[in-house]
Order: C-alpha cells, then sequence, then structure tokens
C-alpha cells in the first residue's frame, strides 16, 4: 500500500486528500475517547465534518459490514469447527466487545475516504 491511495488511507486512517494527517486523535484499539474525531486535517486542512449528519452513510456500511460478518463467523465457527450455537454467539459477541472501536473508525474512515479525493499537491501546501 502506497500514500495516496485509497486503501492506504482507509487502512492508516489518515485525510484521504493529504495521506498525511490522522482521522483520529487515538490509536485504533484506544479506549480513550474513541470516538474523538480530529475536526480538520492538521496537515493540509480537509474539513473531516462537511456538513451535520455526513456520517450517516457510514453507519449503514459498519451495519453491512458486521452484518456479514457475523454470518460467515457464526457459519464457520458452528459448521466447520462444530461449536454450538450458544458458544459461537458468546464468541461473536466477545471478538465485537474487542472490535467496536476499530469498526466504528474504519467505516468513518472509508466513507471520507469515498467522498473526498486524494491531492498530492495538498500535503505540500502546509
Amino acid at each position: 500500500m502506497k500514500p495516496g491511495t485509497k486503501l492506504y488511507s482507509i487502512t492508516k486512517m489518515k485525510c484521504p486528500r493529504c495521506c498525511q494527517g490522522d482521522l483520529f486523535e487515538t490509536g485504533s484499539f484506544s479506549f480513550v475517547a474513541p470516538f474523538k474525531m480530529n475536526d480538520h486535517c492538521p496537515v493540509c486542512q480537509q474539513n473531516f465534518m462537511p456538513e451535520p449528519g455526513f456520517y450517516y452513510g457510514a453507519m449503514f456500511l459498519s451495519y453491512i459490514g458486521t452484518g456479514f460478518f457475523a454470518l460467515f463467523f457464526l457459519m464457520f465457527f458452528n459448521w466447520v469447527l462444530d461449536w454450538s450455537m450458544t458458544a459461537s454467539i458468546i464468541a461473536l459477541l466477545l471478538t465485537f466487545g474487542l472490535l467496536f472501536v476499530w469498526i466504528f473508525r474504519i467505516a468513518r474512515s472509508l466513507w471520507l475516504s469515498l467522498n473526498v479525493s486524494y491531492d498530492p499537491e495538498a500535503g505540500k501546501k502546509s
């Protein structure tokens, strides 16, 4: 993954415009202010909150992604590993309990990257 690609900005949770500034103030698995997002990119000043309700679409991406993940997770643990459905659901809930902050952040990163284009000159202007 190289800076300047959508995949880079989504997975590294960087500004999709300059691929340098962080979207969130803390690390991905930090439970200190886990939902606190920067208002602007610290490098290129891209607005991360362009309008009220902007991240409403990210909620749908998160819902669809976690739904399919849960389905395949339960099928794998129940059918392939032959766990009981109760044990599979408990394992799923524990997995989501550990990953809920990361899922929230990756959905927002994806949504912002879908709506903002990369500008190689953006990081040089500051």
